[in-house]
């Protein structure tokens, strides 16, 4: 029992650094013992002085026993293994044997005289007898050849007890017998498949067997049976999913990194915020063109507490003002619904309530945010080219906000806002009319006769969900390791955040928030500024017709910016007291409602196909005509009546239940499409004729190419 010990004494063997040295002398020291090594034999002259817990213990000096005994590396599986592998009914014949074993060496079946069971010893197993004879004895009653037990004592004394089970060479092999070049030659041909379709089992095999024979000849490799093939196959789909799976998500887990997965670990909100764009899966109706639309979603997240502090529904592709606007919403969060519920609606500082009290938001005097204002310091996105435009990389610059990229095609290192993606699927867009899955394969028979969305009830939709629900449901992933058990919402974890770091980030001047906004370089006339639409202001008084001191591209001129989801007001920068100015469209006090760029072009459109001398007041006025038809010409046009329901903020309305359908734009836009005409029918939902898929034509992407082009 003493083989896993080596004595450390005078003469004991190491190599130290690299050198083979052995212990001269050992002196015992007030800090403890000291060793003395010197050269062993055949070895270079050499001295060290060490204190024997370095020597052991400091990893420069390895041990070398000068007997044989047990190793780490030893071609032996730990006693802990082959107990856990065995069935009830081995480990039975194991103990059975090992008492036999025990017998033979003792005369007694549980080893120790002082524990005999009744008879003991037997006649045969007298411990007084030979060993030999108690070798012939056992061999006789086991009715096995006396080489049998000699190998059984020879194991359990370098082993115990699990010395006697199943050798190593003695477990299955997941592969069989099948060559091992064949194997590899396999799994390199399914490898070759990964950006592939997905190619059948048996073209697989017919390609590995060409290969192989090509490559070590004729009769070289054994050539395994079809039956044994379609085996090994099985067993490679579990190390590269070729068959079984989607393509897409083969492809997926062959991107996956074979090192430890590795990510940013934030320690207070605001550290990182978590940007990406996804197509959703319902349908939604275009208010411009009347036709379905596949719709981008745009979120900005904020890591340490998973609360979604920007949101941007966008038709086609997402633009690059699209995710400034994102950001945008970090520092100056959309207002809350005017019915709201109280747990959803944050104060305008983004500070919960529970931690800061707000008396004038406790009084009701102040409307509040739909999100918190979590200014980023770092944003995590990916490589598209609407994050690393030259627009915002420089806000992001002068605000001092990093961009960290992710790994090119590593979906994983924005891996809580993919699964934001997916709880917002499950949780709420596959509860809505016009789901239509996330492939194909997942798609209804007609999910497009039930899309009466517009992209901006969408938008509302989505953002009531996340203030009511997401905000203040658990979340698995949003746990305290000081607290065991405790499970957290994204609005809980704010408030730890700020109780654990002690404070946040806040805009150090909220007017910094316009400088994500539009920019166009115009001169400032008599009338105001023109961009297409009239704008006027107090605020350029000083510089009506005069020439600006900007040089270069934009000489003369001012810039005056804007944001396309608000044409009704545009923002001047005084040059002189660097403040911030709203200058008002000249048509905006006639509405009570906001109005985009979009829709400001579509309206100009289809004046010019109606009148002869179209302004932009005919425009609006006839636009605002087309939406407040309650039984327009067509069905598009019905459709268009259900704009009748919106608030004055289009996308600010809130659910009051934990039903989705009970989202009040839902239910709105619900009771809109099912009122009953004077027959008692209920009005018939069939999309336009000429439309009904997703599918993307020319005109509509030549449209949105000069709709929504960057400035």
């Amino acid at each position: 029992m003493s083989d896993g010990l080596v004595r450390v004494s005078v003469g004991t063997r190491f190599i130290h650094d690299g050198e083979l040295v052995q212990v001269v002398e050992m002196q015992a020291a007030a800090t403890g013992t000291v060793v003395v090594l010197g050269a062993a034999a055949g070895g270079s002259t050499v001295v060290i002085r060490v204190s024997l817990r370095e020597l052991l213990d400091g990893g420069r000096a390895r041990l070398l026993p000068d007997d044989g005994g047990p190793q780490a590396d030893d071609d032996v599986d730990p006693a802990s293994v082959i107990f856990a592998a065995m069935s009830d009914l081995e480990r039975h014949e194991l103990n059975e044997r090992a008492a036999h074993v025990r017998e033979v060496l003792t005369g007694y079946r549980s080893g120790s005289a002082e524990l005999p069971a009744r008879g003991e010893p037997r006649e045969q197993y007298n411990p007084s007898l030979s060993l030999t004879s108690r070798y012939t004895a056992k061999s006789a009653e086991l009715e096995v050849c006396l080489r049998t037990i000699k190998q059984w004592v020879a194991d359990f004394r370098r082993h115990g007890v699990a010395g006697l089970a199943r050798k190593q060479s003695d477990r299955q092999k997941p592969l069989g017998n099948a060559d091992d070049k064949w194997t590899e030659t396999a799994l390199e041909v399914m490898v070759e498949h990964t950006d592939q379709s997905r190619p059948s089992q048996s073209i697989v095999i017919s390609r590995t067997n060409a290969r192989v024979i090509a490559r070590y000849g004729e009769g070289a490799v054994k050539i395994p049976s079809r039956a044994t093939a379609y085996r090994i196959l099985a067993e490679l789909e579990n190390r590269h999913p070729t068959f079984r799976r989607s393509t897409k998500r083969n492809r997926d887990i062959a991107d996956r990194p074979s090192e430890a997965y590795g990510k940013l670990r934030p320690t207070r909100p605001g550290e990182y915020l978590l940007m990406d764009t996804t197509r959703l899966d319902v349908f939604a109706l275009d208010p411009l063109t009347l036709r379905w639309v596949q719709a981008e979603l745009t979120v900005g997240m904020d890591w340490y507490t998973r609360c979604i502090t920007g949101i941007r529904v966008t038709p086609v592709s997402t633009k690059s003002v699209d995710a400034a606007a994102v950001l945008y919403q970090a520092y100056r969060p959309r207002p809350a619904g005017t019915d709201w519920p109280a747990h959803a609606v944050w104060p305008e500082h983004g500070v919960p309530r529970s931690v800061l009290l707000d008396a004038d938001a406790i009084e009701g005097s102040i409307r509040g945010a739909a999100g918190p204002s979590i200014v980023p310091e770092t944003i995590v996105v990916d490589h598209g080219k609407v994050y690393v435009s030259d627009h915002l990389t420089s806000v992001c610059q002068r605000m001092g906000i990093s961009i960290q990229p992710a790994r090119l095609r590593t979906g994983r290192d924005k891996g809580p806002v993919e699964r934001f993606f997916r709880t917002l699927r499950e949780s709420l867009l596959q509860l809505l009319p016009g789901y239509k899955g996330p492939d194909v394969h997942s798609r209804g028979l007609d999910p497009e006769s039930e899309a009466f969305f517009y992209l901006d009830e969408l938008e509302a939709i989505i953002r009531e969900w996340v203030a009511s629900f997401y905000h203040h449901n658990p979340h698995d992933s949003l746990r305290d390791p000081h607290v065991p058990g405790l499970v957290m919402s994204p609005a809980q974890m704010f408030e730890h955040g700020m109780a654990r770091a002690g404070y946040i980030e806040a805009p150090r001047d909220p007017d910094l928030a316009y400088e994500f906004l539009n920019m166009r370089w115009r001169t400032i006339q008599h009338y105001g500024v023109d961009l297409g639409r009239r704008y006027n202001g107090p605020a350029l008084n000083p510089y009506r017709n005069i020439t600006s001191s900007y040089t270069g591209k934009a000489k003369g001129r001012w810039p005056i910016h804007y944001s396309p989801d608000d044409i009704t007001r545009a923002y001047f920068r005084d040059p002189e007291t660097r403040q911030w100015h709203t200058l008002t469209w000249e048509h905006a006090p006639s509405m009570d409602m906001p109005l985009n760029e979009d829709a400001m072009t579509f309206a100009r459109k289809l004046a010019a196909a109606k009148y002869t001398y179209p302004d932009d007041r005919l425009a609006i006025a006839d636009l605002f005509e087309r939406w407040n038809l309650g039984l327009g010409d067509t069905l598009a046009e019905r459709r268009m009546a259900l704009r009748l329901s919106r608030d004055s903020i289009l996308l600010d309305e809130l659910p009051a239940e934990d039903d989705i359908v009970a989202l009040p734009s839902v239910a709105r836009v619900l009771a809109a499409v099912d009122t009953p005409d004077d027959s008692g029918n209920e009005q018939a939902h069939d999309p336009d004729p000429e439309t009904g898929d997703d599918d993307f034509d020319e005109d509509l992407e030549d449209f949105y190419a000069d709709a929504l082009e960057d400035a």
